[in-house]
Protein backbone atom coordinates (compact mmCIF):
# COMPACT_ATOMS: atom_id res chain seq x y z
CA UNK A 1 0.00 0.00 0.00
CA UNK A 2 1.34 3.44 -0.92
CA UNK A 3 1.64 5.75 2.09
CA UNK A 4 -0.28 9.03 1.97
CA UNK A 5 0.89 12.24 3.56
CA UNK A 6 -0.79 13.02 6.87
CA UNK A 7 -1.77 16.46 5.62
CA UNK A 8 -4.13 15.02 3.01
CA UNK A 9 -7.77 15.71 3.87
CA UNK A 10 -9.96 12.83 4.92
CA UNK A 11 -12.81 14.15 7.02
CA UNK A 12 -13.92 10.83 8.43
CA UNK A 13 -10.47 10.21 9.88
CA UNK A 14 -10.23 13.49 11.76
CA UNK A 15 -13.61 13.19 13.48
CA UNK A 16 -12.22 11.89 16.82
CA UNK A 17 -11.25 15.05 18.67
CA UNK A 18 -9.60 12.96 21.39
CA UNK A 19 -7.10 11.74 18.80
CA UNK A 20 -5.79 14.75 16.88
CA UNK A 21 -3.20 14.26 14.12
CA UNK A 22 0.48 14.69 14.84
CA UNK A 23 1.95 18.16 14.27
CA UNK A 24 4.66 17.50 11.67
CA UNK A 25 5.96 21.07 11.76
CA UNK A 26 6.48 20.98 15.52
CA UNK A 27 8.05 17.51 15.35
CA UNK A 28 10.59 18.58 12.75
CA UNK A 29 11.38 21.77 14.61
CA UNK A 30 11.93 19.84 17.84
CA UNK A 31 13.94 16.93 16.44
CA UNK A 32 15.85 17.85 13.27
CA UNK A 33 18.88 19.98 14.06
CA UNK A 34 22.44 20.52 12.89
CA UNK A 35 24.72 17.84 14.31
CA UNK A 36 21.82 15.76 15.63
CA UNK A 37 20.93 12.19 14.74
CA UNK A 38 17.52 12.80 13.20
CA UNK A 39 17.94 13.86 9.57
CA UNK A 40 14.26 14.03 8.65
CA UNK A 41 10.80 13.27 9.98
CA UNK A 42 7.90 12.24 7.74
CA UNK A 43 4.35 11.52 8.87
CA UNK A 44 2.00 9.58 6.60
CA UNK A 45 -1.69 9.12 7.22
CA UNK A 46 -1.82 5.42 6.51
CA UNK A 47 0.50 2.70 5.28
CA UNK A 48 0.99 -1.03 5.53
CA UNK A 49 4.19 -1.04 7.60
CA UNK A 50 6.61 1.79 8.32
CA UNK A 51 9.38 -0.80 8.69
CA UNK A 52 8.75 -2.25 5.23
CA UNK A 53 8.56 1.23 3.71
CA UNK A 54 11.79 2.43 5.32
CA UNK A 55 13.70 -0.76 4.50
CA UNK A 56 12.64 -0.32 0.86
CA UNK A 57 13.69 3.33 0.87
CA UNK A 58 17.06 2.48 2.35
CA UNK A 59 17.59 -0.24 -0.24
CA UNK A 60 16.78 2.26 -3.00
CA UNK A 61 19.12 4.91 -1.62
CA UNK A 62 16.17 7.15 -0.75
CA UNK A 63 16.84 7.32 2.99
CA UNK A 64 19.87 8.21 5.09
CA UNK A 65 20.72 7.58 8.72
CA UNK A 66 18.36 9.35 11.06
CA UNK A 67 15.33 9.12 8.79
CA UNK A 68 12.13 8.82 10.83
CA UNK A 69 8.91 7.54 9.25
CA UNK A 70 5.71 7.82 11.31
CA UNK A 71 2.25 6.49 10.39
CA UNK A 72 -1.02 7.68 11.87
CA UNK A 73 -2.36 4.22 11.04
CA UNK A 74 -0.71 0.94 10.05
CA UNK A 75 -2.78 -1.64 8.21
CA UNK A 76 -0.11 -4.36 8.15
CA UNK A 77 2.09 -3.55 11.13
CA UNK A 78 4.24 -6.49 12.19
CA UNK A 79 5.72 -7.71 15.42
CA UNK A 80 8.16 -10.53 15.92
CA UNK A 81 7.40 -13.85 14.20
CA UNK A 82 5.29 -11.89 11.66
CA UNK A 83 2.51 -11.27 14.17
CA UNK A 84 0.15 -8.48 13.20
CA UNK A 85 0.05 -5.19 15.10
CA UNK A 86 -3.22 -3.32 14.60
CA UNK A 87 -4.78 -0.31 16.31
CA UNK A 88 -7.30 2.43 15.49
CA UNK A 89 -5.99 5.50 13.60
CA UNK A 90 -4.03 7.97 15.74
CA UNK A 91 -4.42 5.80 18.85
CA UNK A 92 -0.71 5.18 19.23
CA UNK A 93 2.80 5.86 18.02
CA UNK A 94 3.83 3.75 15.05
CA UNK A 95 7.22 4.68 13.63
CA UNK A 96 10.50 3.40 12.23
CA UNK A 97 14.01 4.85 12.18
CA UNK A 98 17.03 4.09 10.01
CA UNK A 99 20.40 3.65 11.73
CA UNK A 100 23.79 2.94 10.15
CA UNK A 101 26.23 2.19 13.00
CA UNK A 102 29.09 1.48 10.60
CA UNK A 103 31.95 1.73 13.11
CA UNK A 104 30.26 -0.69 15.53
CA UNK A 105 31.05 -4.38 14.93
CA UNK A 106 28.04 -6.15 13.40
CA UNK A 107 28.24 -8.74 16.20
CA UNK A 108 27.06 -6.01 18.59
CA UNK A 109 24.12 -4.83 16.49
CA UNK A 110 21.93 -7.34 18.31
CA UNK A 111 21.89 -4.87 21.21
CA UNK A 112 20.00 -2.26 19.15
CA UNK A 113 16.47 -3.61 19.87
CA UNK A 114 17.34 -3.79 23.59
CA UNK A 115 18.81 -0.27 23.44
CA UNK A 116 15.60 0.94 21.83
CA UNK A 117 13.59 -0.64 24.63
CA UNK A 118 15.65 1.17 27.27
CA UNK A 119 15.29 4.45 25.37
CA UNK A 120 11.53 4.09 24.87
CA UNK A 121 10.96 3.23 28.53
CA UNK A 122 13.04 6.21 29.67
CA UNK A 123 11.36 8.58 27.24
CA UNK A 124 7.87 7.52 28.24
CA UNK A 125 8.66 7.71 31.96
CA UNK A 126 9.58 11.37 31.49
CA UNK A 127 6.94 12.39 28.95
CA UNK A 128 3.96 10.24 30.01
CA UNK A 129 4.65 9.81 33.70
CA UNK A 130 3.90 6.09 33.51
CA UNK A 131 5.99 3.23 34.85
CA UNK A 132 7.05 0.79 32.17
CA UNK A 133 9.09 -2.40 32.18
CA UNK A 134 10.82 -4.43 29.49
CA UNK A 135 10.06 -8.03 28.67
CA UNK A 136 13.02 -9.67 26.93
CA UNK A 137 13.74 -9.14 24.16
CA UNK A 138 11.51 -6.37 22.87
CA UNK A 139 8.14 -5.87 24.59
CA UNK A 140 7.11 -2.80 26.59
CA UNK A 141 4.97 -3.65 29.63
CA UNK A 142 2.64 -1.49 31.71
CA UNK A 143 0.45 -2.31 34.70
CA UNK A 144 -3.32 -2.14 34.22
CA UNK A 145 -5.55 -3.07 37.15
CA UNK A 146 -2.67 -4.80 38.88
CA UNK A 147 -1.93 -6.95 35.83
CA UNK A 148 1.09 -6.90 33.53
CA UNK A 149 0.04 -5.90 30.00
CA UNK A 150 1.90 -5.39 26.73
CA UNK A 151 1.62 -1.80 25.50
CA UNK A 152 4.35 -1.76 22.89
CA UNK A 153 6.85 -3.70 20.85
CA UNK A 154 10.05 -3.28 18.88
CA UNK A 155 11.09 -4.91 15.61
CA UNK A 156 14.56 -4.66 14.03
CA UNK A 157 15.27 -5.48 10.39
CA UNK A 158 18.46 -5.26 8.36
CA UNK A 159 18.44 -2.69 5.58
CA UNK A 160 21.17 -3.57 3.10
CA UNK A 161 24.73 -4.22 4.25
CA UNK A 162 25.20 -1.20 6.49
CA UNK A 163 21.79 -0.28 7.86
CA UNK A 164 19.20 -1.43 10.34
CA UNK A 165 15.61 -0.25 10.62
CA UNK A 166 14.08 -0.22 14.09
CA UNK A 167 10.28 -0.16 14.26
CA UNK A 168 8.37 0.84 17.38
CA UNK A 169 4.68 0.51 18.13
CA UNK A 170 3.16 1.95 21.31
CA UNK A 171 -0.50 1.86 22.32
CA UNK A 172 -1.26 5.32 23.67
CA UNK A 173 -5.02 6.00 23.94
CA UNK A 174 -6.56 2.57 23.29
CA UNK A 175 -9.63 1.99 25.42
CA UNK A 176 -10.42 -1.38 26.99
CA UNK A 177 -12.92 -2.32 24.27
CA UNK A 178 -10.35 -1.51 21.54
CA UNK A 179 -7.60 -3.83 22.76
CA UNK A 180 -6.72 -6.52 20.20
CA UNK A 181 -6.23 -9.17 22.91
CA UNK A 182 -6.99 -9.25 26.66
CA UNK A 183 -3.27 -9.22 27.50
CA UNK A 184 -2.72 -5.88 25.74
CA UNK A 185 -2.67 -2.49 27.42
CA UNK A 186 -2.12 1.18 26.69
CA UNK A 187 -0.55 4.20 28.31
CA UNK A 188 -4.00 5.66 28.98
CA UNK A 189 -5.21 2.49 30.72
CA UNK A 190 -2.00 2.49 32.79
CA UNK A 191 -2.79 5.97 34.12
CA UNK A 192 -0.44 8.10 32.03
CA UNK A 193 -0.48 11.76 33.04
CA UNK A 194 -0.21 12.75 29.37
CA UNK A 195 -1.35 11.02 26.19
CA UNK A 196 -0.45 13.90 23.85
CA UNK A 197 1.41 12.02 21.13
CA UNK A 198 3.58 14.95 19.97
CA UNK A 199 5.60 15.35 23.20
CA UNK A 200 5.58 11.56 23.68
CA UNK A 201 7.18 10.99 20.28
CA UNK A 202 9.69 13.79 20.78
CA UNK A 203 10.60 12.40 24.21
CA UNK A 204 11.09 8.86 22.90
CA UNK A 205 13.19 9.96 19.92
CA UNK A 206 15.38 12.25 22.02
CA UNK A 207 15.96 9.40 24.46
CA UNK A 208 16.81 7.06 21.58
CA UNK A 209 19.28 9.62 20.18
CA UNK A 210 20.95 9.90 23.59
CA UNK A 211 21.31 6.14 24.14
CA UNK A 212 22.38 5.45 20.56
CA UNK A 213 25.06 8.14 20.89
CA UNK A 214 26.43 6.59 24.10
CA UNK A 215 26.44 3.08 22.63
CA UNK A 216 28.07 4.19 19.39
CA UNK A 217 30.75 6.23 21.19
CA UNK A 218 31.60 3.07 23.17
CA UNK A 219 32.02 1.06 19.97
CA UNK A 220 28.81 -0.80 20.76
CA UNK A 221 30.17 -2.11 24.06
CA UNK A 222 27.05 -2.64 26.22
CA UNK A 223 28.95 -2.38 29.51
CA UNK A 224 31.05 0.70 28.75
CA UNK A 225 27.99 2.55 27.40
CA UNK A 226 25.92 1.70 30.48
CA UNK A 227 23.37 -0.11 28.32
CA UNK A 228 23.83 -3.54 29.87
CA UNK A 229 23.21 -2.21 33.39
CA UNK A 230 20.25 -0.07 32.32
CA UNK A 231 18.59 -2.93 30.47
CA UNK A 232 18.99 -5.32 33.40
CA UNK A 233 17.56 -2.72 35.77
CA UNK A 234 14.43 -2.25 33.65
CA UNK A 235 13.89 -5.86 32.56
CA UNK A 236 10.83 -7.48 34.13
CA UNK A 237 11.90 -10.90 32.82
CA UNK A 238 14.93 -11.20 35.09
CA UNK A 239 14.22 -13.10 38.28
CA UNK A 240 11.13 -14.71 36.78
CA UNK A 241 10.47 -18.34 35.96
CA UNK A 242 9.83 -18.36 32.21
CA UNK A 243 9.25 -20.69 29.31
CA UNK A 244 11.36 -20.01 26.23
CA UNK A 245 9.66 -21.25 23.08
CA UNK A 246 12.57 -21.75 20.70
CA UNK A 247 12.91 -22.36 16.96
CA UNK A 248 12.38 -25.98 16.01
CA UNK A 249 9.45 -26.49 18.40
CA UNK A 250 11.77 -26.73 21.41
CA UNK A 251 10.96 -25.20 24.79
CA UNK A 252 13.10 -24.53 27.86
CA UNK A 253 11.76 -23.65 31.31
CA UNK A 254 13.97 -21.97 33.86
CA UNK A 255 14.67 -18.88 35.92
CA UNK A 256 15.87 -15.90 33.90
CA UNK A 257 19.07 -15.08 35.80
CA UNK A 258 20.95 -12.69 33.50
CA UNK A 259 21.31 -10.98 30.15
CA UNK A 260 24.78 -11.85 28.83
CA UNK A 261 27.25 -9.69 26.94
CA UNK A 262 25.64 -10.60 23.63
CA UNK A 263 22.16 -9.58 24.78
CA UNK A 264 20.99 -13.17 25.21
CA UNK A 265 18.71 -14.21 28.07
CA UNK A 266 20.37 -16.76 30.36
CA UNK A 267 18.04 -19.37 31.89
CA UNK A 268 18.94 -21.54 34.87
CA UNK A 269 17.07 -24.81 34.37
CA UNK A 270 16.02 -27.39 36.96
CA UNK A 271 18.78 -29.63 35.61
CA UNK A 272 21.35 -27.12 36.86
CA UNK A 273 22.27 -25.95 33.38
CA UNK A 274 22.58 -22.30 32.40
CA UNK A 275 21.28 -21.94 28.87
CA UNK A 276 21.59 -18.72 26.86
CA UNK A 277 18.61 -17.94 24.64
CA UNK A 278 19.28 -15.71 21.64
CA UNK A 279 15.92 -15.92 19.90
CA UNK A 280 12.48 -17.15 20.78
CA UNK A 281 9.24 -16.32 22.53
CA UNK A 282 9.38 -15.80 26.28
CA UNK A 283 6.36 -16.54 28.47
CA UNK A 284 6.41 -15.21 32.04
CA UNK A 285 5.11 -18.08 34.17
CA UNK A 286 5.35 -16.74 37.74
CA UNK A 287 7.60 -14.66 39.98
CA UNK A 288 10.83 -16.39 40.99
Amino acid sequence: MTPRDASEPDGSRWSDLDRPPLNITALRRGLVREGGLWSGVEVVQRTGSTNSDLVARAAGGEAVEGAVLVAEEQTAGRGRLDRQWTAPPRSGLFFSVLLTPGEVPVARWGWLPLLTGVAVAAGLARAAGVDTALKWPNDLLVTVGGEERKAGGILAERAGDDGIVIGVGINVTLKADELPVPTAGSLALAGAVSTDRDPLLRGVLRSLEEWYGKWRAAGGDPSVSGLHEAYAAGCATLGRVVRAELPGDRAVVGEAVAVDGDGRLVLATEEGVQEPVGAGDIVHLRPA
